[in-house]
């Protein structure tokens, strides 16, 4: 099994950390002005409400950048290893790896779609379930 580094999970994130177990892709919601934000946080940028809740993402929507890291090396990824900026549907961008593609095919504005990867927390050895995204099909 793939290993990543285990998140640090708060009373605001748990939400969000829980979908992803459970195969959502979870945005938080202010439930006063209505106002999706990523990533999570206590108080609505815009009108600083501290009521939220949660919508579930369609889990598409289209790459807005993207980096390919090589250094320093880590010897838990494997490389190439591609790091993306994507603009989900519902009008926020979420930091993701995009898989199953080659470097050279990837173009900002392509769409793509979710999917679910468990792999071995570092250095707890829990199970750690991800967002990656993938071409859409």
């Amino acid at each position: 099994m793939a290993h990543r580094l285990a998140p640090s999970i708060s009373p605001d994130t748990e939400f969000f950390w829980q979908g992803l177990k459970d195969h959502e892709l979870r945005i938080q919601q202010c439930t006063d002005c209505k106002a999706l934000r990523v990533p999570p946080r206590p108080m609505c940028g815009k009108c600083q409400s501290l009521h939220w809740d949660y919508v579930v993402s369609t889990g598409r929507g289209t790459v807005y950048s993207f980096v390919m890291p090589q250094y320093p090396p880590l010897p838990f990824l494997k490389y190439p290893y591609v790091v993306a900026l994507i603009e989900l549907d519902e009008g926020v961008r979420i930091v993701s790896n995009l898989c199953d593609i080659e470097p050279g095919d990837i173009t900002v504005g392509m769409p793509v779609q979710v999917f679910y990867e468990t792999f071995e927390a570092l250095p707890s050895g829990d199970e750690l379930v991800l967002h990656q995204f993938r071409p859409a099909l």
